[in-house]
């Protein structure tokens, strides 16, 4: 019985070794992921990248990396100045990764807090050199344009440092507060010459209803001259009576007028006496 627990025992601590050794010359690579081997015995980082799975090492002797591959957003904020030397607040966000097959090489170059060394360095200087080259009113009327050029800076500085980038976009832009102030000064400015280009139009149009108004009077005045130059006072006489149509036809619709004959002239023997018109309240 002493013999049977020595050797279940030995065999126990044989398998325990045998399952630590085991696991010890195997690593994962999860979905997302890529692993670089440092071999001490043949050269440090080895060329290979390993792809998603489970894989053989030598312990002691070689070390995994692993890099994670997937896209990423990064936002980077910069203030420069603009060729018209107005101060600019960017953002700048990045969708990037690695390349998977320099993974060797980045990890050689730059380690594996490749990011924060690389993409804020060349975010600022790609955002200096293109904002120089417009104003500030540029920026905002060309901001395609401004986007392009510095997505295709990015890209191409990027390939240096063995980056890819999936997008580059602008996502944050203002100015300064001298520059905003000008800006509304400027659409004032603006609405006050707009406003006084309409002020004179229509001090032209009054004067040209004057002008036409004082034509037509001038007119019908010669030619009333002319009728009664011909006619003498007939046309006077046309008027008065149209007036007094108008006045008697205004009295006939009215409530508040009672009509008075005169009866002491026919009293007095005398018939020139005057009627008479009065207007009574309710």
């Amino acid at each position: 019985m002493q013999a049977a627990l020595s050797r279940l025992s030995r065999l126990s601590a044989v398998g325990a070794t045998g399952v630590f050794t085991v696991s010890q010359c195997l690593y994962n690579v999860d979905g997302g992921e890529r692993a670089v081997m440092f071999d001490q015995l043949r050269g440090g980082v080895r060329p290979d990248v390993s792809g998603e799975g489970t894989h053989f090492l030598i312990p002691v002797i070689q070390r995994p990396i692993i890099f994670d591959v997937r896209t990423k957003p990064r936002e980077i904020p910069s203030v420069t100045g603009t060729k018209d030397l107005q101060m600019v607040n960017i953002k700048l966000r990045v969708l990037w990764r690695p390349m998977i097959d320099e993974l060797p090489k980045l990890y050689r170059e730059l380690g594996t807090d490749f990011d924060e060394r690389v993409l804020p360095s060349i975010g600022n200087e790609v955002l200096k050199s293109v904002v120089a080259q417009y104003n500030a009113e540029e920026l905002l009327s060309k901001r395609a344009e401004v986007s392009a050029r510095i997505k295709s800076e990015m890209i191409k500085r990027a390939k240096t440092f063995h980056l890819e980038f999936d997008d580059v976009a602008i996502t944050h832009l203002t100015f300064g507060r001298e520059f905003m102030n000008a800006i509304e000064a400027k659409q004032v400015a603006s609405q006050e010459a707009e406003r006084q280009q309409w002020v004179v139009k229509r001090a032209e149009q009054e004067r040209m209803a004057v002008v036409t108004r004082a034509e037509g009077e001038a007119e019908a005045a010669s030619i009333i001259t002319k009728a009664m130059e011909k006619t003498g006072n007939a046309i006077v006489e046309v008027r008065r009576i149209d007036a007094a149509k108008e006045i008697a036809g205004k009295l006939a619709n009215s409530r508040n007028v009672v009509y008075l004959p005169n009866t002491a002239g026919a009293g007095n023997g005398n018939g020139g006496g005057a009627n008479l018109l009065l207007g009574l309240d309710k």
